[in-house]
């Protein structure tokens, strides 16, 4: 029988047992780069991101409580990296920018999974980074409305109304109603105007 994640806290808390935690990160690992990497672009920075979470989370397992799922009390240590590193970075909107950007290479996208990760991506980047985090806990992390607000560090009402801005934002982008070009400025770098 395998142990859950309060199982394997309780015993690395208890005897420092490196082997728990290490089947914690065994579990986590993916989901939570995944998160990390769909929140920016540079999927180097998301690795990074995700070891450093994995680092804190471990200094700082004896102070888990279990009021949440240890998932969600990751996740929330790797949003604080993901905001510390933006603010240190100094690269406000850098995430979004290169999101909505055309492939570089200008080659038309040859099949339509790739048209649509495409697309996807487009739509993420429309939304702002708390309905984007928000949307990603649940939707593709798999987290629940309050698991998602206790990782953001917001109250539930409030996530609950960024994911549906999000996915009102998203619906309208994929059925071709918003545009990065027609998006506020709000979206965009520094308040300016950004051609796609």
């Amino acid at each position: 029988m395998a142990l859950s994640d309060i199982d394997l806290v309780m015993l690395a808390k208890a005897s420092q047992d490196e082997t728990a935690f290490a089947e914690l990160v065994r579990r986590h690992q993916a989901g939570l780069r995944a998160f990390l990497r769909r929140l920016g672009p540079d999927e180097a920075h998301a690795d990074d991101l995700a070891q450093e979470a994995f680092l804190k989370a471990h200094r700082r397992v004896a102070s888990f409580q279990g009021g949440a799922s240890f998932r969600s009390w990751l996740y929330a240590i790797a949003w604080r990296e993901f905001l510390q590193a933006k603010r240190k970075d100094g690269a406000r909107g850098r995430a979004t920018a290169a999101l909505v950007a055309e492939p570089r290479d200008g080659e038309a996208v040859r099949d339509l999974a790739a048209d649509l990760s495409l697309d996807l991506k487009r739509a993420l980047a429309l939304l702002d980074e708390s309905e984007r985090a928000a949307i990603l806990l649940c939707d593709a992390a798999g987290l629940s409305h309050g698991e998602a607000a206790a990782a953001l560090g917001a109250p539930l009402g409030t996530v609950k109304s960024q994911i549906a801005r999000a996915r009102a934002k998203m619906r309208a982008a994929l059925e071709g109603k918003i545009s990065p070009a027609t998006e506020p400025t709000s979206l965009q770098p520094d308040g300016a105007a950004h051609a796609c």
